[in-house]
């Protein structure tokens, strides 16, 4: 029995749901192009010379109507359509593994192969055909058409059609109209890519071969349906799998490593399988001290005899480390003390692959680095390694400004000045000015990211404010310090939480019982604020599922008039269920109160408020609630809210829109306990543009119920969804 070996690099890309493309080794070339001719010779690499009588190769379809030269248009330049070739398919690989087949000439044939199937590996007479009934004498009538398989295995899965939706050409050009040449040229290419693909599935003896049909009956219809026709054979089998190399592992690990590879002899010979294996075995390695572990080039020998392969998988895992010293080669930002304080991980701790990674996304997080790489390197004690961390620093001084305009607040204009790292290590100074319709005020805000220990927060701040709302006219000063631990868009955290202080003192206008008359009162206010959040929701910006519920509590003294103390506390709680894999419907409740002290006596600028875009919608900023002599909102102690809306995710205009109907409900009470009574209700639409970094909001509400001088529409911009 002859034996022709045949050896090359495997890959396929791999398109994802979300339109990335992954690179991947996974296919050979079959035998010599086609199972007619197994061993047809190179013509390349040898002396032998031409055959004057042989075949030109095909030229590949250009998406190009074949011209009428009786009737040629005045000439015109215009862009051509991309080229439908499939080499285009294997362009971007680079790596891969290497494949041998030994072919038997005398089992071309899938073992199953039957009489019956003769209509589908025979050179297509129908295809014949049909080209002269449907273009006869070379007419380049343009036609749509259709794709169906016939045959496929039912063992091939949903990969398989993401796979060839991505690299077809048929499907590439099926929305653009075409002559039949080109048709079957798309097909013909189309065909050795399913033959590859299913090799990616151990199909190895699978036949493909293509005919066409009418799709439309009706009289003058132009509609070609492309039938993939297939024989798949057997399904390959793994004969041997070795790792050599594996062994030179310390302790038990050979075992277990050998266990997260995975594969077993008997197991269906798979591609997508091979890498998946490879990159399990590197994982693991490098998450169980082998800092300097790699796996080498998969090597698989088919043989189409035995209908099975043999799988070679080198393995070189270095030696065994525990983490050593920190090593930086620029301090201007921060030391290696900084860095190893923000680190997940100890000197002497075993090496793990994923706590560099973790580290180096901690430290873009800061905002003070542009570039970084971190490596690990051989250090003076032998069984550990240190971490070399080079980084370039990012631009440390931001200039903002912010113009905008909001229903009930009227116009703002707002600028900022600051530097990330004035006071290292990662102490940010931001100086804010703000002049706007109903607020005018300036602050300086002091912040330490990572302060003693990794995601604390220090902040501090001084403001000066002038505040002119229909609620409550305020000129305050304040003081104000505390620590948190808060999410951020690289890390979303479970628990959040806050603790503080906050010196006030504030001349604040108060109207007297219902005259509408109008005195000044200073108040000298001291406030323990406290906050705690759990976050189970799925996204920070755009959440889909789970839920949040936080609570905050401030304990406040009054010294105005004789000193007085009060409790604030607010509850709030959202939960978002997928409906569909465009709809999620989302809820939302807060409930508020103050203690302690009656609604007259506490500074309007603490009393409870609601309305606007966070609270409750098609309402004014802080309109909802009790209302003085001139119709203006006057706070009070307790509040309740309710939100529901759809979040419809619309295929429109790439699928980056979405419509969101909404209802909102709430009031505001004089009592310490809300009533749950007598709520104003706010409906509306809103628009979602769904970008990169989170979805854009633009809700646009009515009052459905309106209290006196209530807009009949109110307006609200912002990034994030309402909750």
């Amino acid at each position: 029995m002859g034996l022709t070996v045949y050896r090359s690099h495997l890959f396929a890309c791999v398109a994802s749901i979300s339109a990335a493309t992954i690179c991947a080794p996974l296919w050979a070339q079959t035998s010599a192009g086609n199972r007619e001719a197994a061993a047809a010779p190179d013509i390349l690499d040898n002396d032998q010379p031409l055959d004057p009588d042989q075949p030109l190769t095909e030229f590949p379809d250009f998406g190009v109507d074949w011209p009428d030269l009786e009737n040629l248009p005045d000439p015109v330049v215009s862009d051509l359509d991309s080229t439908d070739d499939s080499s285009n398919v294997s362009a971007s690989a680079q790596d891969g593994f290497a494949e041998t087949e030994n072919v038997d000439p005398t089992a071309q044939l899938p073992s199953n192969f039957a009489e019956t199937d003769g209509s589908i590996i025979a050179d297509g007479p129908n295809n014949t055909a049909f080209a002269e009934t449907f273009a006869p004498d070379g007419s380049m009538t343009l036609s749509n058409y259709d794709i169906r398989f016939s045959g496929l295995p039912d063992a091939i899965d949903e990969k398989f059609g993401i796979r060839f939706d991505s690299l077809s050409v048929l499907k590439q050009y099926q929305n653009d109209q075409a002559n039949f040449a080109q048709i079957k040229r798309r097909a013909e290419t189309d065909t050795e890519l399913v033959e590859r693909l299913l090799r990616i599935e151990g199909y190895y003896d699978a036949i493909v071969r293509n005919r066409f049909e009418e799709a439309g009956k009706a009289a003058g219809s132009n509609d070609i349906l492309v039938v993939i026709n297939i024989v798949a054979g057997p399904q390959y089998k793994f004969a041997d799998i070795l790792l050599p190399g594996l062994e030179t592992a310390a302790g038990s690990d050979p075992a277990n490593f050998r266990s997260v590879f995975g594969l077993e002899p008997g197991a269906i010979l798979n591609s997508d399988g091979i890498i998946a294996a490879q990159l399990r075995l590197d994982e693991a390695m490098a998450e169980n001290g082998y800092a300097f572990s790699k796996t080498g080039e998969p090597d698989l020998v088919i043989d189409h005899a035995d209908r099975n392969g043999d799988l070679t998988q080198p393995v070189m895992p270095g030696g065994k480390y525990n983490f050593g010293a920190i090593k930086m080669a620029s301090t201007e930002l921060f030391g290696p003390e900084h860095a190893q304080l923000i680190a997940r991980f100890e000197p002497g701790d075993i090496y793990k692959a994923s706590d560099v990674e973790d580290l180096r996304r901690a430290l873009i997080s800061t905002g003070l680095i542009s570039t970084i790489t971190m490596e690990p390197v051989i250090s003076d004690d032998p069984d550990k390694v240190d971490l070399a961390i080079n980084l370039t620093p990012a631009p440390l001084r931001t200039i903002a400004g912010e113009l905008g305009y909001g229903t009930g607040e009227g116009a703002r204009a707002e600028v900022s000045w600051e530097h990330r790292n004035l006071f290292p290590p990662e102490g940010l100074i931001r100086l804010t000015g703000v002049l706007a319709t109903q607020e005018q005020s300036g602050s300086v805000t002091f912040r330490r990211n990572n302060h003693r220990r990794r995601d604390n927060v220090l902040n501090g701040r001084v403001a000066l404010n002038n505040i002119d709302r229909p609620a409550f006219e305020a000129r305050t000063f304040s003081v104000g310090a505390n620590i948190e631990r808060q999410s951020n868009l690289i890390y979303q955290k479970k628990w959040s939480w806050s603790a503080g202080l906050e010196l006030i003192a504030s001349q604040e206008r108060d109207v007297v019982g219902t005259t509408g008359q109008t005195s000044r009162q200073t108040f000298f206010i001291g406030a323990l604020p406290v906050s705690v959040t759990y976050d189970a929701s799925d996204d920070l910006l755009d959440p889909q599922s789970g839920f949040r519920i936080g609570a905050r509590i401030s304990p406040e003294a009054s010294f105005q008039n004789g000193s007085f103390f009060y409790t604030r506390g607010q509850i709030d709680g959202s939960a978002y269920y997928p409906v569909s894999e465009k709809i999620v419907m989302a809820g939302r409740m807060r409930l508020g109160s103050i203690v302690g002290a009656g609604n007259n006596r506490i500074a309007p600028s603490r009393r409870l408020y609601s309305g606007g875009g966070g609270s409750v919608r098609g309402y004014g900023y802080q309109r909802i609630g009790p209302l003085d002599a001139n119709d203006d909102p006057i706070g009070g102690r307790s509040l309740v809210e309710f939100s529901l809306e759809a979040r419809i995710r619309i295929d429109a205009f790439g699928g980056n829109f979405g419509v969101v109907p909404f209802i909102d409900a709430g009031n505001v009470y004089t009592n310490p306990l809300p009533r749950f009574s007598g709520f104003q209700y706010g409906a509306g639409i809103g628009l979602r543009y769904y970008s990169n970094f989170g979805p854009i909001r633009i809700d646009l509400g009515t009052p459905v119920n309106p209290q006196p001088g209530d807009s009949p529409v109110a307006l609200y911009v912002s990034l994030g969804q309402a909750f």
